[in-house]
């Protein structure tokens, strides 16, 4: 009887010694967590990998602001329509959700898709801001990449405006194509439809002809603008969007 009773509490000892094993729903939580955790960080460096910014919602002119002509700038049919209603230029502002002043963009990648009417004018700003340096309201800061199919304006899609100009088109505008935009530092490289067109890099302490002073890039970055040129000429712009570089 003392044997058998000894034998029990020997196996019992034995028995607390051995590791508990954690019950299979246990396991099954713990695989459900670990799994949550890979795919989390997975998004998140993915995202931080491609961290692109949309500018047009497809609705409304939500985050854009007009300098001049408001009327200049509709959605139709969740495409971004610009036409200006007189021969002053009209300028639409990337704001976010400012109430005054603009969104402000130094290093950055900028893409969107673009066609227009035929024989039509227009812009894209960079680096620039309200400030005007004439009566028909150009810009008087930043640089532009020319959108133009106009027979009477020789700086055609692509350009740089003044700073690298195209004789040649290297696009139909009638039908759509991507322009993509990238600065860095004093660095602005312009692609239509995967091919580039411009390279571009701002020499230092470099002198601009008085007129256009400001074709510089400010220290701080500057806005994003998309140009109204005249009533004659009409561009249409859909999936902007933006990514911050460093």
């Amino acid at each position: 009887m003392i044997a058998d009773t000894e034998a029990r509490l020997r196996f019992r000892g034995e028995a607390a010694r051995q590791p508990r094993r954690p019950p299979a729903n246990a396991k099954v939580a713990n695989m459900r967590k670990l799994l949550l955790f890979v795919v989390a960080s997975t998004s998140a460096i993915a995202a931080r990998a491609d961290d692109w910014q949309p500018l047009f919602n497809g609705r409304d002119l939500t985050g854009w602001r007009a300098n001049l002509d408001p009327a200049a700038f509709t959605v139709q049919d969740g495409i971004l329509r610009v036409q200006a209603s007189s021969q002053t230029r009209a300028h639409l502002f990337y704001v976010g959700d400012k109430r005054e002043g603009f969104e402000s963009f130094k290093n950055f990648e900028l893409e969107a898709t673009v066609r227009a009417e035929p024989n039509s004018n227009g812009g894209i700003f960079v680096h620039t801001d309200e400030s005007v340096r004439d009566a028909k309201q150009h810009l008087a800061r930043g640089y532009e990449v020319q959108l133009n199919s106009s027979k009477s304006e020789k700086r055609k899609t692509g350009s740089l405006y003044a700073i690298v100009d195209l004789e040649q088109s290297p696009v139909d505008e009638t039908r759509w194509f991507t322009v993509r935009v990238v600065v860095k530092d004093k660095r602005i490289t312009v692609a239509l439809d995967g091919r580039e067109v411009v390279d571009y890099t701002e020499p230092a302490d470099v002198v601009r002809p008085k007129e256009r002073a400001g074709r510089l890039f400010s220290k701080d970055g500057g806005a994003i603008a998309l140009q109204a040129h005249d009533s004659g000429s009409t561009w249409y712009f859909k999936d902007i969007r933006v990514k911050r570089l460093p």
